[in-house]
Order: structure tokens, then C-alpha cells, then sequence
């Protein structure tokens, strides 16, 4: 009898040959994934932590203690805005003049036409100047450095169709140089009033430059 019941007992017991089932991926993975829903819920319910919230986050201000003021006015005038050139009669066109001759400080003769320096005041060639009771010729001076800095070169300039050519203020380049920024900021013709060389006959005068100067 004894013999027997230990017989039985053995062939209960599981061998080491014996293979061991594994168990089936969704058992093993669904309690896996009941902890980790778990502690998701558990995270999103839980209030967030304040951490240094005196560092981080603002102060809490009044909404009846702010009072609006007015903006502060620019440092400079770089970065305002440019005065809008007048614009253009839409049938005029860029034409380039030829071997311009200055006859006066901010006009000039080419092919047929007389061109006067559009925002520029021309200074007559009689004109005297003085400068520290010194007096000079300074509108024959100023025709003189007109002449010279064209040297002949070409200008281009905006001019109206060719019915018939007259006297015509028009504004001119030279190259990319703007003449009559040129003439003005050299002290060698004055600024139209409320023109756009406002700021460059001012430069001159600070500076004595041309007509503003001593003799030249």
C-alpha cells in the first residue's frame, strides 16, 4: 500500500524534462496595462503641484491701479517714416540726358531742355554770400561745383513726352546718386519749404557747408 500511494505521488509532482505552458500574451499583458490606465486616472485627478510659484509665475496686480500713458517719442528720426515723393504724372518717363552744362546751382541744360532740380532751390549766379565779413561770389561758386561733379556724365531724369520742350523742374539722377540730395546736403542749393531736403540743408548749415561755409 505504502508502495503505491508514493507511486502516485511522484507522477503528481512535475519533472524537469517536462515543458512548462507559457502563458498567453493577453493575460500577461492585461494587468500590465489595468496598472498603467490606473496610474494615468490617478495623475490626471490629482491637483498639480505649485513649485516656486513666487519665481515663476506673476504677480498679481490690481486692474484698478494701471493707468495708460502716452508713448514715449522716438529716440531719432532713423527710424521714422520717409515723407511719400510726389508722385509722378503717369505719361512722364525716364530719360537719360546727355553732356548736361549747369547754368546755375540746381539747373542744367541738355538736348534741348532746361532742367530745373525738382525739391531744390537754385541759388542765382550773381548771388554773393558772407561769411564773417567776408563776401564771395558764392552763386557762381555753387554753378562751378555743379559743373564739376557732373563732369558731363549722363542724368537720368523724369520728364514729360517730347510735344514741345521748356523749363521744367524734374528730379534727376546720377547713377543711383539723387542730384538734388547731392546739391542740398553740399550746401550748394537750398531745400524747397516742406520738401524732402529739409533734413540735408539743415546738415549743411550745421556743418558750413557751400554757401553756408567761408569762402570756396
Amino acid at each position: 500500500m505504502v508502495g503505491i500511494v508514493l507511486i502516485m505521488w511522484a507522477g503528481a509532482l512535475p519533472t524537469l524534462d517536462r515543458p512548462v505552458p507559457a502563458p498567453s500574451l493577453e493575460t500577461a499583458g492585461k494587468p500590465a496595462k489595468q496598472a498603467d490606465a490606473a496610474i494615468r486616472n490617478r495623475q490626471l485627478q490629482e491637483p498639480a503641484r505649485r513649485i516656486a510659484e513666487s519665481l515663476i509665475a506673476p504677480p498679481p496686480v490690481d486692474l484698478s491701479e494701471i493707468e495708460r500713458i502716452e508713448a514715449r517719442p522716438p529716440l531719432g528720426d532713423l527710424g521714422l517714416a520717409v515723407r511719400p515723393r510726389t508722385p509722378m504724372p503717369k505719361d512722364w518717363r525716364e530719360t537719360r540726358l546727355y553732356s548736361p552744362i549747369a547754368t546755375s546751382s540746381a539747373t542744367f541744360e541738355s538736348m534741348g531742355w532746361k532742367v530745373t532740380i525738382s525739391g531744390a532751390q537754385d541759388i542765382d549766379v550773381d548771388q554773393t554770400c558772407s561769411f564773417r565779413d567776408e563776401t564771395w561770389p558764392c552763386g557762381q561758386r555753387a554753378r562751378a561745383a555743379f559743373n564739376a561733379w557732373l563732369r558731363g556724365r549722363a542724368l537720368n531724369c523724369f520728364l514729360p513726352p517730347e510735344t514741345e520742350r521748356f523749363a521744367i523742374a524734374a528730379p534727376c539722377r546720377l547713377g543711383k546718386q539723387d542730384v538734388g540730395a547731392w546739391l542740398v546736403a553740399n550746401g550748394w542749393a537750398m531745400a524747397l519749404p516742406g520738401g524732402i531736403y529739409g533734413k540735408a540743408e539743415a546738415v549743411a548749415r550745421d556743418a558750413g557747408m557751400g554757401v553756408f561755409g567761408p569762402p570756396r
